[in-house]
């Protein structure tokens, strides 16, 4: 039997993202997200904030609009509006010298004759439009130069039609009169299907005989009347924003040399039946703009026309680009005019942060609350907690000169729990989760299970806890001050890693952060993430400490350990009716109240440590007192330090053994 070959075509993929990409790293776009809405930003606005300033290596959409406004500027200053004008005039001037040399050559030619044409052409006016519509009956007696003014009718007919139909210049080049015929044809036709659809008494079955009769004139090659219309409307509301910005003697001159195109009236009367009934189907289309062109390269109808569509295009993707409205996404870019205007590399990078926005909200990092704002999940939390917390452990690691142990939790009975195995961790492993774990991984690679191989993927240890338990308050100072000195995001990174090692590595402890300001309250730590600092007058260190001691009482069989976190004196304290009082400097009300709230703390036996931020002396003075009083410790870290100078406490307060580690 003969073997059957079947071909093969190969091309760019162009069905949307590509499937064999890999997928994109949300880590990086995490990492930002996270880092604006700890400062304040909402997680919508955090997200756009990434969007517009990309990634390592990667435009964002502030690039990719400097390119097109960019773009747009090089082509106004590139061109200029009058090439048909001075391409006719060129013909023209062709044809008048063309004249003149067969006046000389021409021996036989009568001396009055000779001499009435030379007075008939020296007597041409000025306008180059004026001297082509007065040499309409004119008897020329050289072929050669007969032509060339018969190329200033083909000319203005070819751009006339080039202006509303892209190509039609080169494609009516040398064209015959049956060639004009059918375009003729073709714009009846189309006038009479365009007023038909105006009216409502247009078929589908009339768009079919018309695109099969005519579809050759029109490469976008549309699928119904109204993408027809949508691609000649564009078109032509460029072409009349080239007219307007063109001089008004530029303009007057085309109007006048129109009349000249093909050597036929009606070819003006379609195309202003054809620019009539799209301005009435497409009255939103931009019919009055007008651009300034400064540039020396002159355009033609035609070209001007599809510049003017470029600069459209351009201004459209500006706006996709600016994503200003609301409720717009990345879904709406335009890649494929991108890619036109900009290069593929455009977009490509467009591409990329589309497919991040779309997998952020996706991933479900990022969730709608009840009242329909975005917010970071509690994924998220979790995982920027986990980063947080090994950038910290890498600091106290090499602060000690070796690997923290302390963050394993090793030191106590087994939790009954397992987790995957992660760098730097000291529990035992769980020899049977670790098996079975290898046994499906080799089995859902297509492995043989009897050669089974341990991969690190497949490692679970058993957590423990500690024999001692703790319950931990975090106080964090959210005065405005601690925005405005750049501590913000430093406390808040603070929070969600301590967050993160009780919740994952001593989960027998309890951890309760207190956010004050004004007032004071509890706060989970997805909330206090997204918290905006607030221009409110208060340090009311009282009302957290007076929280604190509630949320010891609940646990009365655990440790307390207080870690406050602040960069000013106390300057409110909370009065028994549950008002604020706030009066600065700090009045002896306000620490004769903090005081005897801390006291109370230290006859329960806590053990705490004050981390000053900043270098007032009266906080200085006022913390070293306080530690004082209760046994405590104060802690001076560099913000960018703070997060690990709290897990340090953390650890040693719950070992009960600063020193081991």
């Amino acid at each position: 039997m003969p073997a059957h070959h079947r071909s093969s075509r190969y091309g760019r993929y162009t069905g949307g993202p590509d499937p064999l990409a890999p997928p994109v790293d949300l880590s990086e776009a995490l990492e930002a997200v996270s880092e604006d809405v700890m400062a304040g930003y909402s997680p919508e606005d955090a997200l756009r904030e990434f969007l517009r300033r990309g990634g390592r290596g990667r435009d964002g959409l502030d690039d990719l609009s400097r390119r097109v406004q960019q773009r747009r500027r090089e082509l106004l200053k590139r061109h200029s509006m009058g090439g048909t004008l001075e391409e006719a005039k060129k013909l023209l001037e062709k044809a008048l010298r063309l004249e003149r040399e067969q006046f000389l050559r021409d021996a036989r030619m009568d001396p009055m004759d000779r001499s009435f044409r030379e007075m008939q052409l020296e007597g041409l006016p000025s306008s180059t439009a004026a001297a082509i519509s007065e040499l309409a009956s004119y008897d020329w007696q050289s072929p050669s130069a007969r032509e060339a003014y018969e190329q200033i009718k083909d000319l203005l007919g070819r751009e006339l039609l080039d202006q509303r139909f892209a190509g039609m210049k080169q494609a009516l080049e040398n064209a015959t009169d049956a060639d004009r015929e059918a375009v003729a044809e073709m714009l009846r036709d189309l006038n009479e299907l365009l007023g038909k659809h105006g009216r409502g008494e247009d078929t589908d079955e009339d768009f079919q005989d018309f695109m099969a009769k005519h579809g050759d004139y029109f490469p976008e090659n549309p699928q119904s009347v109204e993408e027809l219309i949508d691609a000649m409307a564009q078109r032509s509301a460029a072409a009349q924003r080239m007219l307007n910005s063109m001089s008004p003697e530029q303009r007057q001159e085309l109007m006048q040399l129109s009349a000249q195109a093909f050597g036929s009236p009606e070819l003006m009367d379609q195309l202003g039946r054809l620019d009539a009934n799209l301005q009435a189907l497409r009255p939103g289309e931009n019919w009055g703009g007008t651009e300034n062109f400064e540039g020396q390269d002159g355009l033609g109808l035609g070209d001007g026309t599809g510049v003017l569509q470029d600069i459209a295009e351009l201004d459209a993707l500006a706006e996709q680009l600016a994503q200003h409205h609301r409720g717009a996404n990345l879904d709406d870019m335009d890649l494929d005019a991108l890619a036109r205007q900009l290069g593929e590399d455009a977009a490509v990078s467009a591409r990329t942060l589309t497919e991040l926005e779309r997998a952020m909200r996706d991933s479900g990092y990022l969730q709608r609350g009840a009242d329909g704002d975005l917010r970071l999940s509690p994924r998220a939390v979790r995982r920027i907690g986990k980063a947080l917390m090994r950038d910290a452990a890498q600091n106290l690691s090499s602060r000690a000169g070796r690997r923290d142990t302390r963050l394993a939790g090793a030191a106590g009975e087994p939790s009954g729990a397992t987790r995957e195995w992660q760098f730097g961790d000291a529990e035992p492993w769980d020899v049977t989760r670790t098996v079975t774990n290898a046994i499906r991984r080799t089995a859902a690679e297509g492995g043989d299970a009897r050669a089974l191989r341990l991969d690190v993927r497949d490692i679970e240890v058993a957590e423990t806890e500690a024999r001692t338990q703790a319950a931990v308050a975090l106080l964090v100072d959210t005065s405005f001050s601690m925005a405005a000195e750049g501590r913000w995001v430093p406390m808040k990174r603070t929070a969600l890693a301590l967050h993160h090692l009780v919740s994952t590595r001593f989960r027998g402890d309890q951890l309760q952060i207190v956010a004050f300001g004004r007032y004071a309250r509890a706060l989970p730590v997805d909330e206090l993430t997204g918290l905006p600092p607030v221009r409110e007058q208060g340090t009311n260190l009282h009302h957290a400490l007076l929280l604190a001691t509630r949320f010891f009482r609940k646990h009365p069989s655990m440790q307390p350990v207080l870690l406050v976190v602040t960069d000013g004196e106390p300057t409110a304290h909370l009065l028994p009716d549950g008002e604020s009082w706030f009066s600065w400097p700090t009045e002896p009300e306000t620490l004769r109240a903090t005081v005897e709230e801390l006291d109370r703390l230290g006859r329960m036996g806590t053990q705490a440590t004050f981390f000053r931020l900043g270098d007032d002396p009266g906080l200085e003075r006022f913390l070293r007192r306080m530690a004082e009083r209760i046994d405590g410790r104060v802690v001076a870290p560099d913000p960018g330090d703070l997060g690990s100078a709290v897990l340090d406490e953390y650890l040693n307060a719950r070992s009960g053994d600063p020193d081991d580690l």
